[in-house]
Parts: C-alpha cells; structure tokens; sequence
C-alpha cells in the first residue's frame, strides 16, 4: 500500500507512479511560487496530488493530499525542509493548548508564509493509512484489546528510530487513535478505485483520514474507532 492508493491511485512501482503523474498533468492548475511551482491536480472524491517544477520547468518531485472537512487551530513553531526537493517540507507545532507537539508536511509548502513564526494558525489535516490500520467496533472493544486511550495522538516522527534523541528534520508521522464521526466510500474518478474517508474526534480535535479500501476488514459505523501509524499532510486555511 502507498500514500497514492490511500486516494484512489494503487501503485506497485515507478512505472506506476509515473503513470499517475502523466494522467493527471493535464488536469492539474499552476500555482507559482519561490524556487518554481506547484501543478495542483484535484480530483472529485477530494483527492488532491501536487506536482513541483523547478526554474527550468522540470519536474522534480510530488505529493498527495486529500482535501477533507477537519479544522483545527495550532501554534506553528517552525518551518522544516526536506533535502528531497527544494519544493518540500512541513512545519513543527503544537495543539493550542501545548499537550503535545507533532510535525505535518505541506504539499505546498512555498506558497506558505513562514513570516511572524511562532503563531496560531488554522489547518485542514490529513492522516494516511498505513498498513498496520485497524478499525474496532466500539471503544469498548478497543479498550480490551489496547492499552492506552481511544482518542490519542503521539508524534512519532519527531526522534530517531530506537532512540530518545529528536532528529533535526523530524518526520511527520503520528501514532493516533480516534472515534469515526463520519466516513464514507469514496470513488477517485480518475481511476474508478475506492478509497475511505473517515472524520475522526482525537486528542486535539478532529482528522481527515484516508485509507485504501483493502486495508479496511470491518464495516465501518460511527462511533468504531481507527488506530494505526499515519503519514501527516496539511494545508493552511
């Protein structure tokens, strides 16, 4: 599984992924910024890929996003780039209350201003899927089976693997758990696959989750809880 089939795009390998990215280029929307630009690809379902180009109109780089209903407002700290791409990168922050910090990449990233940081900020937050996604019935069933809170959000990508250290470009990863307030099945019209759309209540507020339908075991209900390792992509509002 990837970020890409958790919106509807399954890919097995490159060929695939450039596959994917020679689809969607004459669909996508130029938006300039430092350093080149971003092609914005936006699909019905809410699936989002952005492609970047460098000054000499090269492509050298991309990111998916989904384009979900969730808000929240947090204190940006800082901005981090990814030696990736020069178009990369995401922020480090925390809840407004200061519980807890984690980081998320933007897909967009210069197009943001980085001006006046530290600051409160609105964002829209997308958790992709992993493959260790479970879905539990009730938080009852979740509680047997787990230790810990049904509604928790812990940064994973902020130290180094098997390690206490903080990394100097933390990753933005989270180990979160949440209660389903709304879901549905949704269909990358591109491509005609599925994909899972969850809104889920956690530590902080409320998440976007995405999943492919083939992580998915049980029949999702409001109020069954999602657990697993998610990949964190956001963008401002």
């Amino acid at each position: 599984m990837s970020n890409l089939s958790d919106i509807g795009f399954p890919v097995k390998g490159e060929q695939d992924v450039n596959d994917v990215i020679m689809k969607v280029l004459d669909h996508a929307k130029d938006i300039p910024c430092p350093n080149g630009f971003y092609l914005k690809f936006s699909d019905e379902s809410g699936a989002q890929i952005f492609l970047q180009g460098n000054k000499a109109q090269e492509l050298i780089g991309f990111n998916p996003h989904f384009a979900g209903t969730s808000r929240r407002k947090i204190r940006v700290e800082k901005s981090i780039e990814r030696e990736s791409s020069e178009l990369d990168g995401g922020f480090l922050a925390s809840d407004e209350s200061g519980d807890f910090t984690f980081v998320f990449d933007v897909p967009d990233f210069r197009t943001v201003s980085q001006k006046g940081l530290p600051a409160v900020r609105e964002i829209q937050l997308t958790a992709f899927a992993s493959n260790d996604l479970k879905i539990f019935e009730s938080e009852k069933i979740f509680s047997a089976s787990q230790d810990g809170s049904s509604r928790s959000f812990a940064a994973s990508g902020l130290f180094a693997p098997d390690s206490d250290e903080p990394q100097d470009s933390p990753n933005p990863f989270g180990k979160i758990s949440g209660e389903i307030t709304e879901f549905e099945l949704k269909t990358n019209s591109m491509t005609g696959e599925n994909f899972y759309w969850f809104l889920i209540e956690t530590l902080g507020g409320k998440i976007d989750v995405v999943a492919d339908s083939k992580l998915i075991d049980i029949e999702p209900e409001k109020g069954s809880i999602v657990s697993g390792q998610f990949w964190l992509s956001g963008r401002f509002m």
